[in-house]
């Protein structure tokens, strides 16, 4: 059987560990995936998102399509709290992007290019994985692990009152998630259950308030570890609710998404790594029925 040094069983529990590449909805395996303490996490991620943008009937756009490319740039530490292990991520993402599409039956082309809204994430691990250092970790064999995370989105992202596309929401986003990471052999099972909560937008289309209600996300993975690090996953999410209304009005057109997606991750020495991310959407009734293509590169300190 091969063995490995212990840099290199430290970086493979990390290394699972990436902050959001693109979309802060988007499948995302191995969140859970436990890391000794005091180790940083520092991931560079490039995505290309094409396809249908579905909007609501609050934005008066109609077989709306994008091409949008995203670069992200993310930190994470682990960290332990109450003897528990722990994370905390930051994620800043650059976008520019097309979109193509009709306002009131006339064809329009927009181009953005900025800063998306940041996010923050805080994940605890509260079953299954004690805070460790290097050298115990090096000797720790995870079987279930129950986790909570939350997110935060800020709204320091690209917006503009008076046009119809932007690159920020102009609203926090909070999301709180538990999930729990299950190990058979060199599979791991993993299910999330989420909900995404929405501040008023105050400034939406000129002086009109947008409201949401909270979008319910439910994610199911299944991956596959290689004894030379390797590993390979595929990924299912749901999403539900999230039915927007616009000064008090009636609400209007909940969310019914459904993605899957592919994730290939590549170690490279004792710290760096490889991932290659494919994901694509099944069914949409509002949001992004697009497919992404990603790459991020890794590397621990």
């Amino acid at each position: 059987m091969r063995t490995f040094s212990k840099n290199t069983v430290v970086f493979m529990g990390l290394c699972l560990l990436e902050p959001t590449v693109l979309d802060a909805q988007d499948v995302q395996p191995r969140v859970y995936a436990p890391a000794p303490i005091g180790v940083n996490l520092l991931t560079l991620g490039y995505g290309f998102s094409t396809g249908a943008m579905l909007f609501d009937k609050t934005i008066p756009i109609d077989n709306a399509t994008a091409d949008i490319h995203g670069f992200t740039a993310a930190y994470s530490r682990s960290i332990a709290l109450f003897g528990l292990a722990g994370r905390a991520d930051v994620a800043v993402p650059f976008v520019t992007g097309d979109w193509e599409g009709e306002v009131v039956q006339r064809g329009q082309t927009s181009s953005r290019t900025g800063f998306a809204d940041p996010v923050l994430r805080f994940a605890l691990f509260v079953a299954g994985a004690p805070a460790l250092t290097r050298d115990e970790f090096a000797g720790f064999q995870p079987k279930t692990i129950v986790g909570i995370t939350l997110r935060l989105q800020l709204p320091l992202g690209q917006y503009d009152a008076n046009k119809i596309v932007n690159l920020g929401s102009n609203r926090w986003v909070f999301s709180p998630q538990i999930g729990v990471w299950h190990v058979v052999g060199n599979f791991s099972l993993e299910a999330y259950a989420g909900v995404w909560f929405f501040t008023d937008n105050s400034e939406f289309l000129g002086t009109k308030v947008q409201s949401q209600d909270p979008l319910y996300t439910f994610q199911v993975h299944v991956s596959y570890r290689f004894r030379t690090g390797i590993w390979i996953a595929a990924s299912s999410r749901q999403s539900l609710g999230g039915a927007v209304t616009i000064d008090g009005g009636d609400k209007l057109d909940p969310e019914t998404n459904n993605r899957v997606g592919l994730t290939f991750a590549l170690p490279i020495k004792n710290r760096y790594s490889l991932k290659l991310i494919a994901t694509t959407g099944i069914t949409a009734t509002v949001g992004n029925d697009y497919s992404t293509f990603a790459v991020a590169w890794q590397m621990v300190f």
